[in-house]
């Protein structure tokens, strides 16, 4: 497993079942945890029992309505 810190946003090249995930750390100071787990199919969004789970299409589509400052 490798990890890079920068910022509080820590990111980890991760396997699970075989399989390469990347994980980002978004900690930040005396607050909550949440991380983004990208896999090949599929990407979590959340921390422990607040999970939320978006196909390769949702994830493409929630970046490009950030770029684009839509939220």
């Amino acid at each position: 497993m490798k990890t890079r810190a920068n910022n509080n946003i820590h990111l980890i090249a991760a396997k699970k079942g075989g399989k390469k995930m990347k994980v980002i750390n978004l900690c930040r100071d005396g607050g909550c945890c949440p991380v983004v787990k990208i896999a090949e199919e599929y990407i979590e969004i959340g921390e422990q029992d607040n999970v939320c789970v978006l196909t390769n299409a949702e994830w493409e589509t929630l970046k490009q309505k950030i770029l684009d400052k839509e939220i």
